[in-house]
């Protein structure tokens, strides 16, 4: 599977219908080349999902509030109703870190998930709820406002220290201006380079003619 290329050669992440199902994206929304979203796909204002990201709702929807950043390499998907699934909801300022795995999961607004995280049916992070990274939140298990829960399986660590509950604010708000510098540097990359392009002897790196 390769990256799809715009008429002005510019790489552009794999947008695809699924059962008559196309992917909804806000016009603000940021979606890095790369990444892959399949089917009943909603992303909402000022979002972003980031590179090598896939997010798969071939039986069930997936939801990207407003201003949440889904980071590099997070793998989302769900099952079917009738198998007992439920959709992924991923509220407003929510974030959602590098190589996390969600599966029919909520994450309510101002919720976050830390790097490498995994989440399954049925499981909530609350609205100010903090799981750590690397933990492993198993099915129907919620992380309550105020808490960190953290470990294999995951388990209250402690109460958040203060201004703590905001780390998933302050996170959305640095991902909200991040995602506007690498929507811009994209805008200025305007041909199609091979990795060879840019082994070069010299500091200037690779370039297009």
């Amino acid at each position: 599977m390769t990256d799809t290329v715009d008429s002005n050669g510019r790489l552009q992440p794999l947008i695809l219908p699924f059962h008559g199902k196309t992917p909804q994206i806000h016009a603000s929304a940021f979606i890095a080349p790369g990444a892959v979203l399949v089917g009943d796909v909603h992303v909402g204002p000022k979002a972003s999902v980031w590179y090598g990201c896939v997010l798969r709702a071939d039986t069930n929807r997936i939801e990207i509030g407003a201003g949440s950043n889904v980071q590099d390499g997070t793998i989302i998907h769900v099952d079917a109703p009738d198998w007992g699934g439920t959709p992924v909801i991923i509220g407003e300022n929510v974030l959602i870190g590098h190589k996390c795995m969600l599966h029919g999961c909520t994450v309510e607004d101002g919720g976050f998930v830390g790097m490498g995280a995994t989440m399954l049916d049925r499981s909530v992070v609350e609205s100010g709820g903090y799981l750590a990274a690397g933990a492993f939140l198993a099915p129907g298990k919620t992380v309550p406002k105020g808490e960190m829960w953290a470990g294999m399986p995951a388990r209250k660590f402690r109460d958040l220290k203060e201004g703590e509950d905001k780390h998933a604010l302050m996170g959305s708000a640095h991902y909200v201006e991040e995602a506007r510098a690498h929507a811009a540097a994209l805008e200025e990359f305007d041909c199609v380079q091979s990795p060879a392009d840019f082994r070069t002897s010299s500091s200037t790196g690779g370039g297009c003619d």
